[in-house]
């Protein structure tokens, strides 16, 4: 059997610097599955439901065939025990990333000793990316060509042009 990696978050939308990550370790591990999950800081400001978010992920990844979609809106540790996942990927743009990432490594380690995190660094072009930071500079009328899939960018003009 494989090795099973989880690439967790909240996908708000999933950007070039998350569909970096998650190719990355579709390259490393057997089986990867994105998993959309609830971020509880962010709860009711999410601009994309949790089914557009994971179709949006579906269109980014299709060319992917080791990757799958999921979602869960509970703790990042049990999800991979049910899934019997051996890895949980997480990419990292810079150290201000890592005591918080660190924190909850350490975290899902004591609640699911079965699991490793690994860190992943950012694409150093992906390095200052950050879905509420693509959506600030579109919704002030911005280019965010590129910083998102094809299939992202005209939901995320048009659904930020709505609220407007």
């Amino acid at each position: 059997m494989g090795k099973t990696a989880i690439c967790p978050g909240s996908f708000d939308p999933i950007t070039i610097g998350h569909l970096d990550i998650i190719r990355r370790s579709s390259l490393i591990f057997d089986k990867v599955i994105v998993v959309v999950m609830t971020n509880y800081h962010k709860q009711n400001k999410y601009t994309f439901t949790l089914e557009e978010r994971m179709t949006l992920i579906q269109k980014c990844i299709g060319d992917l065939p080791n990757v799958t979609v999921d979602y869960d809106d509970g703790l990042l540790a049990a999800y991979a025990k049910r899934k019997q996942a051996d890895v949980i990927v997480k990419g990292l743009r810079a150290v201000s990333d890592f005591e918080d990432e660190f924190l909850q490594a350490l975290t899902n380690k004591t609640l699911n000793p079965d699991v490793e995190t690994v860190f992943m660094a950012a694409s150093a072009e992906n390095m200052f990316m950050s879905s509420s930071m693509i959506k600030q500079v579109c919704s002030l009328g911005g280019d965010i060509d590129a910083f998102l899939p094809l299939p992202v960018r005209s939901e995320i003009i048009a659904r930020l042009k709505a609220a407007t």
